[in-house]
């Protein structure tokens, strides 16, 4: 046992309990932990589902050999029982087990921490915990009671389904899941509803049509293009055209994805931001619309200094946010220069003379500040099936005789009473707030996760589980001498510098940056930092276990060879 305490680690605080050492005598166990005893991430650890982990005296011993020490001691796995048996390739989810007075039911295998890893001195152990198939699991108590070392464990029940610890653990984190075990994992009541929650999501993509894969970019890295037109939209958004610089046709880019444009910064770095293409798919020209910012250096930069016949470096269209190639009604919401990736797949609807039922709902302050109304407006007529919904949200503002136009903000209740189906494909681009409260209103209506679609261009909210300490800083070059190595760009950070041999990942490189970051096992299995590679290539000092998908890369297992561009 033992409770949460703050351990430095790597310069930081980290919030844990995995502290555990041996205690003598009876300990009384209740539903949600035993007395004493404590966690210091209870999204991830501890609570009803996962009151008591259990690990094996057997792995004990594999480890000590795998990883040549024979200074292991019991407690050392973070669990609570260490116990004689039981081994995760014999125990099912749904067993349960009486201990003394105690009741227990499996729930689910440990989930993948990069604490274990602290606390053994070996980072790469979360990793190695699944590769081996030796999780350990998760208890819930079905009856409280006292347990003492040395007591009996017996198994009153066998689980549904006969899905081993071991096989539940390869399904969710090891490529290739079985189709067969994971409908068992579904049929199975006692496993834990985040797990339940994680293979539903694994069943819906494997059932659903595959949506369009983007096309491998029409570029590596940054080409030069040339500013064809300068078209200012409304007094704080410009339309910037571009073209090849020997005017030929440039590659064809899907409708919702964007360009990363690179501009000059300090010295020897460079600045790099992203916007949607708000052309059509397959003009001859990529239209990219910026809003000027207060303190924008990259959209102050464009609008004040790039004119007609000036060259800007860019690279090549990307991004999933596109529009699935299906039947299915189409609700596009956004607001404010959210605007530009839907206008870009409203002008495909439009092009193929879609029959597809389609709402079109964008908010702005004001006519002055709508930009693309009239363009919007045209298109939406070509479309036989197409409703419209404007919301101007300038206070005091007056709006009559303006047809079709709201003055307020979408409300969730506003949002219901669209109508929209609950077999639509939603889009979502606007602030994290809008997008964050649209999203809720339309899983009230019934559309599933799997069909609202969003694009976030800030960076997204980090993801460091058991970090305690101040909030996050502004991004900044990291401390110390400038690195000799490739550049590495943070794209939705705006940062580039160099890369030092002094770090060991590109994870460690954006934390001593301040870059917002997302990871949980630090070593390749769970995936939370799965991150686009825009440009560049990455060598995996760890490799993960399952390689990430095309044009992507995870940052917490791998370094730069070559200059990268990643989407953080």
């Amino acid at each position: 046992m033992g409770l949460p305490k703050d351990v430095r680690w790597r310069g930081r605080a980290v919030h844990t309990g995995a502290w555990k050492y041996p205690v003598d005598g009876p300990q009384m166990v209740r539903r949600l932990n035993i007395d004493g005893d404590g966690q210091g991430d209870l999204q991830g650890h501890g609570g009803e589902q996962r009151a008591v982990l259990v690990y094996q005296r057997q792995s004990y011993a594999y480890w000590s050999k795998v990883l040549e020490r024979d200074n292991l001691e019991f407690g050392q796995f973070g669990e609570n029982f260490t116990v004689d048996g039981l081994a995760d390739d014999d125990v099912c989810i749904g067993d349960r087990y009486r201990i003394g007075e105690a009741e227990f039911e499996v729930t689910q295998p440990r989930v993948t921490c990069y604490r274990v890893g602290m606390r053994l001195h070996e980072p790469r152990m979360a990793s190695l915990l699944v590769a081996h198939h030796r999780p350990g699991f998760y208890l819930r108590v079905i009856t409280e009671g006292r347990v003492k070392a040395g007591d009996r464990i017996t198994r009153t029940r066998t689980g549904k389904g006969s899905l081993t610890v071991a096989d539940t653990d390869a399904l969710l984190y090891l490529p290739g899941p079985d189709p067969a075990k994971l409908r068992t994992a579904l049929s199975i009541e006692a496993l834990s509803p985040g797990w339940q929650q994680s293979f539903q999501d694994m069943s819906r993509r494997l059932d659903q049509p595959p949506r369009p894969s983007p096309a491998a970019p029409g570029w590596k890295g940054f080409r030069q293009l040339r500013v064809t037109q300068v078209v200012p939209e409304t007094p704080t958004v410009s339309s910037f055209y571009l073209q090849a610089m020997d005017s030929q046709p440039l590659p064809p880019a899907m409708a919702g994805q964007y360009l990363s444009v690179r501009v000059p910064g300090e010295g020897e770095t460079s600045l790099v931001r992203s916007y949607s293409l708000s052309s059509a798919p397959g003009a001859a020209e990529y239209r990219i619309s910026v809003k000027r910012e207060d303190r924008g250096t990259v959209s102050t930069y464009l609008h004040t200094r790039l004119n007609r016949g000036d060259v800007i470096e860019v690279a090549a269209p990307r991004g999933t946010f596109v529009l699935a190639d299906d039947h299915t009604p189409v609700a596009l919401f956004s607001a404010g220069i959210g605007v530009t990736p839907v206008l870009a797949m409203l002008h495909q609807l439009a092009r193929e003379h879609s029959s597809r039922a389609v709402w079109w709902a964008h908010t702005a302050r004001n006519h002055g500040q709508h930009a693309f109304a009239e363009e919007a407006r045209q298109l939406l007529a070509r479309l036989p099936n197409a409703r419209a919904f404007i919301y101007y949200t300038t206070p005091n503002l007056e709006v009559a005789g303006e047809p079709g136009i709201t003055h307020g903000h979408m409300t969730n209740e506003g949002i219901r009473e669209l109508g929209v189906p609950a077999d639509a494909h939603a889009y979502l681009c606007g602030p994290a707030g809008f997008m964050s409260d649209v999203t809720s209103a339309l899983q009230l209506a019934g559309l599933s996760e799997s069909n609202i679609h969003t694009e976030i261009f800030g960076a997204p909210a980090a993801i460091n589980p058991g970090i305690t300490g101040p909030g996050p800083a502004r991004p900044h070059q990291p401390p110390g001498p400038q690195g000799t190595g490739p550049f590495v760009t943070f794209a939705r950070s705006g940062l580039s510098t160099r890369w030092s041999d002094q770090y060991a990942t590109l994870l460690e490189l954006a934390e001593a940056c301040d870059i917002p970051t997302r990871w949980s096992c630090r070593t390749g299995v769970c995936h939370t930092c799965t991150t686009p590679l825009l440009t560049g290539q990455v060598q995996y000092t760890t490799h993960p276990l399952e390689s990430p998908a095309s044009g992507e890369a995870l940052p917490c297992c791998s370094i730069p060879t070559t200059d990268v561009l990643l989407d953080l």
